[in-house]
């Protein structure tokens, strides 16, 4: 009988090797063609796909979560840890940037015998209406900008350790006269330990193309492969998230006037250059993230995020603006959920988020 059991036992876990390997096969077959090239920030168009509008993952600094929970905002943007459970939960949320610039989602989760649970999604960003003017600089009127982007999510779990996701992405974006579309895919893994304690996901975002351009010119889609991983302590109410961003290509710095890596000594004209491992380990952090929840009961949660990342580019001389950092809260009863965030870019731009869920 106990060497029934042992053999059982190994299958189980081969089995378990080989979906990984599936799920690992899969993911590359998607992402090779997107990482044989370097993508910088502000080249790409259509950036309204890289952002999230969820509260609760802005509030830690991150662009997804990966945690076992009923909570649907995950599964908006994490699709492989959407479950059965948040059938019949909608959420709403909304961002405050500028005056006159919004952005905000509405969501809602549905299992279907055939297909399963599906997660359908809806944001806008909303730029607001100011003047337009021709080459000539003459007046004509009032114009607009919005950016318009349906989710749907699907996802299944292998079996209680394993899961994959996908999210199918149109996204429509016009800018006064200027139109462009594009479709994009999301394609996720997720690990979860038998305890729920521990959730590991890797995700390969806006894998996709521009279908139709603003003026004749395709231009690339903000794709990402990224990695992340959270922990529930045993006794302790907190849980950390830690994320590897960017990780299709490794040089992530730029040259800042500001801040230069090479500098001159003005009296004995020297080049004095970075070290080495002081570029080495800068480069590195700027791929990481990090963030913590704090669980008081069932109830409250408390967030905090950092972005090294975000510290390096959009620090201010001789001026404070916590750059990087993030933080907010959260509110949960058996049939709603409340979530705010606080998000810190630079010092023009901090929005806030608002995140209400619903069980239906």
């Amino acid at each position: 009988m106990k060497g029934v059991q042992g053999v059982q036992g190994v299958q189980g876990v081969q089995d378990k090797c080989i979906r990984w390997r599936y799920c690992l096969a899969l993911l590359a077959l998607l992402v090779l063609p997107h990482s044989s090239f370097s993508q910088i920030a502000g080249l790409n168009t259509l950036t309204v796909l890289d952002l999230s509008s969820q509260a609760r993952t802005s509030g830690l600094g991150f662009d997804y979560l990966s945690i076992f929970d009923v909570d649907p905002t995950i599964a908006i943007d994490n699709p492989s840890l959407l479950r059965r459970e948040m059938c019949g939960i909608g959420s709403l949320s909304f961002v405050s940037v500028f005056d006159g610039t919004s952005t905000g989602s509405l969501s809602y989760a549905h299992h279907f015998k055939k297909i399963g649970t599906l997660m359908f999604s809806f944001r806008f960003n909303s730029y607001g209406s100011f003047e337009g003017y021709d080459e000539e600089e003459m007046p004509i009127g009032k114009t607009s900008a919005a950016d318009y982007a349906l989710t749907v999510g699907w996802g299944t779990w292998l079996d209680s350790n394993l899961s994959v996701g996908v999210n199918f992405k149109p996204v429509l974006s016009h800018y006064d006269v200027y139109t462009a579309f594009a479709v994009a895919f999301d394609v996720a893994g997720s690990y979860v330990s038998d305890d729920r304690s521990l959730a590991a996901t890797v995700m390969a975002r806006n894998i996709g193309a521009q279908i139709a351009t603003f003026d004749g010119t395709s231009e690339t889609l903000p794709f990402e492969l990224s990695a992340e991983v959270s922990y529930k302590l045993a006794k302790a109410p907190f849980r950390f998230f830690f994320a590897a961003t960017e990780l299709q290509r490794w040089n992530l710095r730029y040259e800042d006037p500001n801040n230069p890596t090479t500098t001159v000594d003005p009296f004995t004209g020297e080049v004095e250059k970075e070290g080495w491992f002081e570029g080495f380990l800068d480069n590195l952090m700027r791929h990481t993230q990090f963030g913590v929840e704090l669980n008081l009961g069932k109830a409250f949660f408390a967030r905090v995020g950092y972005s090294y990342r975000q510290t390096a580019e959009m620090s201010a001389i001789d001026a404070i603006n916590f750059s990087g950092f993030s933080f907010g809260f959260g509110l949960r009863t058996k049939k709603f959920e409340f979530s705010y965030a606080h998000r810190n870019y630079h010092l023009g731009q901090a929005p806030d988020f608002f995140t209400l869920s619903y069980r239906f």
